[in-house]
């Protein structure tokens, strides 16, 4: 059966998938990235999975994957398949696309930017399917956005805005930038434990969740309404960790943005509906997008 690699490598595990040509997940697999050890062994881990997802393709369904489609965090030239640079996993010119299609025997690789990937899966299959510019933002270890134009999706480092100048230093070097003020990695610093459970003593009326939540709330909402004025969006796509709050999240967000609003439209704020299954969509979707490529320019 054909099928392609897709991979998604987060600042903290991978999500995997092998899937057919019809968008069907023939096989799921997570593993760690190892980041703990360095970026040369978040380089391992990545090949070595690969490797592992190629060998379990060819013996389920008689072949190896087609192609394979990774997403991974930071600067991504996609052009060449380098991984310039990472504030959370600390790679710097990593030729990953070269490295991957060595160790998959020759396999095409498409490499992307992780939230660009995660909103063009949600621009053709999720939240974003029906507008026609719609702002997607991964609320995770990291932030970052993707905007999609008329089809065309191109990443965006949202996270690295500045919302406060005398804030705190930033993995890039900055200080106060919305990632390091308002991602789930800054809630559970702040909170002192998992940014989840942070949500539910929000939800339970605890004063000092509150008060952290309340500054994740407008470091968030500052920022966002930079992306708004930048880029105008129809809808504006919430994913990620701390998307999973709910209410909790989107009812003050809601607010917090509309209080900032002059000038700007205001879009529609809406969840995610792919959840952490978006980056590993929109990776097979690269996978898929590459050898439809290689079909054309072959006829």
């Amino acid at each position: 059966m054909r099928h392609v690699i897709a991979l998604d490598v987060g600042g903290t595990g991978m999500k995997a998938a092998l899937v057919g040509a019809d968008g069907t997940l023939l096989h799921e697999a997570r593993r760690p990235t190892d980041r703990e050890r360095g970026p040369e062994a978040v380089i391992a881990a990545v090949l070595g999975f690969a490797e592992e997802l190629r060998a379990y393709g060819l013996q389920a369904y008689g072949e190896p994957a087609a192609a394979a489609g990774v997403a991974v965090p930071g600067v991504v030239r996609e052009v060449d398949g380098v991984a310039v640079y990472s504030a959370n996993i600390g790679w710097r010119d990593v030729p990953l696309r070269a490295l991957l299609t060595e160790r998959l025997e020759g396999a095409p690789v498409a490499l992307g930017h992780d939230v660009r990937t995660g909103g063009l899966a949600e621009g053709r299959l999720g939240a974003g399917k029906d507008a026609d510019r719609f702002l997607f933002v991964a609320l995770g270890t990291g932030i970052a956005g993707a905007i999609g134009i008329g089809g065309r999706v191109e990443a965006t480092e949202l996270g690295h805005i500045v919302v406060r100048r005398k804030g705190p230093e930033c993995g890039c070097g900055q200080r106060g930038c919305v990632e390091v003020l308002a991602s789930a990695a800054a809630v559970g610093r702040a909170w002192g434990g998992d940014a989840a459970d942070c949500a539910k003593a929000v939800e339970s009326g605890d004063p000092r969740a509150v008060a952290v939540w309340e500054d994740m709330l407008a470091a968030l909402a500052d920022g966002l309404l930079t992306g708004l004025t930048l880029l105008d969006p129809d809808v504006l796509i919430i994913g990620g960790g701390l998307a999973e709050a709910g209410d909790t999240l989107f009812t003050p967000l809601r607010e917090a943005v509309a209080s900032r609003v002059t000038f700007q439209r205001l879009p529609l704020i809406v969840p995610a509906t792919l959840g952490d299954a978006a980056g590993c969509l929109g990776a097979g979707l690269l996978a898929w997008d590459l050898l439809s490529a290689d079909v054309e320019v072959t006829a």
